[in-house]
């Protein structure tokens, strides 16, 4: 049970009648009222976003996705910029509450992302940019390498060159024609109306087309290292091959698609785990060695079972 926090919103950090969301180098998200405004990183490609926020406004994608409200109420205008850094806004919503991740929705975001999953693009906004999840993979391994962690990051960067190329965001990938979210974590999930509305999916920042078993890749992931009960594991799996998920086959074994995705989504959190506690000079905590470990058992599977860096 210890992996279900993993991906909740840390608890907020207030000051006066604001309360501080996240603060990160990718973006900082801040609470005031029914009101949430989310200042994303200077280097967003402005473009892309605008189409990722039109999408997300889509009538379409009503009860899937968390609508934006618009920043400049008088002009209607969906996003702005303050600082060099877009912002957009949002209504607040009731996360997954991180002391009681037995009762996290793991069915209920996966039969939202089935549906997501099955929009017909020609009813969306576009021209839809890919979705980022591989980028933030590689992103992640970047920064491993420039934290320097040492021998630790030995078995990361063997199970990172066993990867196709287009996990490694080098190639475009192979299953693309479907919308994806692009981050799927317990965090991108609240209760709008909050409190007690229905589950809806958040953060659209990497949100594109691309291959949909990568949604389904960090429940995976956790599951192969042991970090998720098998049971939460075959309902979340069960819940979205029941609402007609695409990403997958209808019945029997799932790994043919998810096995790329997963081992992606492995390395991308053991880089990130590395990265961290190589910034704040302390050791990896058991959840992180644990990924480290499956990273390592990545890197020992013999030639026929993995997926080489020349694939």
């Amino acid at each position: 049970m210890a992996a279900l926090a993993a991906g909740v919103p840390a608890p907020r950090r207030a000051t006066g009648q604001h309360a501080t969301l996240a603060d990160r180098p990718d973006g900082t998200v801040v609470h005031s009222g029914g009101v949430v405004a989310k200042a994303h990183a200077p280097d967003t490609d402005r473009a892309a976003l605008d189409i990722r926020i039109r999408v997300a406004a889509a009538a379409r994608m009503g009860g899937i996705l968390l609508p934006p409200l618009p920043v400049l109420a008088r002009e209607g205008a969906l996003s702005a910029v303050l600082h060099g850094r877009p912002v957009t806004v949002w209504p607040h919503g009731t996360p997954v509450d991180p002391e009681h991740p037995e009762a996290a929705p793991w069915e209920d975001a996966a039969r939202l992302l089935a549906r997501l999953h099955a929009v017909p693009l020609d009813e969306l906004p576009g021209p839809l940019p890919a979705m980022r999840g591989p980028a933030k993979a590689a992103r992640a391994v970047r920064r491993m390498r420039a934290a320097d962690p040492g021998p630790a990051a030995t078995p990361v960067l063997a199970a990172w060159r066993r990867l196709p190329a287009w996990a490694r965001n080098e190639a475009p990938a192979p299953s693309s024609g479907m919308l994806c979210h692009g981050d799927l974590h317990l965090g991108q999930l609240v209760r709008n109306p909050a409190h007690d509305g229905p589950w809806l999916l958040i953060d659209v920042d990497d949100m594109g087309l691309g291959d949909p078993a990568w949604d389904l890749a960090r429940p995976a992931a956790w599951y192969a290292a042991g970090l998720l009960d098998p049971e939460i594991w075959l309902s979340f799996l069960g819940a979205y091959r029941a609402a007609g998920g695409p990403a997958v086959r209808p019945e029997g074994d799932p790994w043919p698609e998810l096995d790329v995705p997963a081992r992606a989504l492995t390395v991308q959190t053991a880089a990130l785990a590395l990265a961290k506690s190589a910034a704040e000079n302390r050791a990896l905590d058991e959840v992180e060695e644990l990924m480290v470990e499956a990273c390592g058992r990545i890197a020992a599977l013999p030639p026929e079972l993995a997926f080489e860096a020349s694939s």
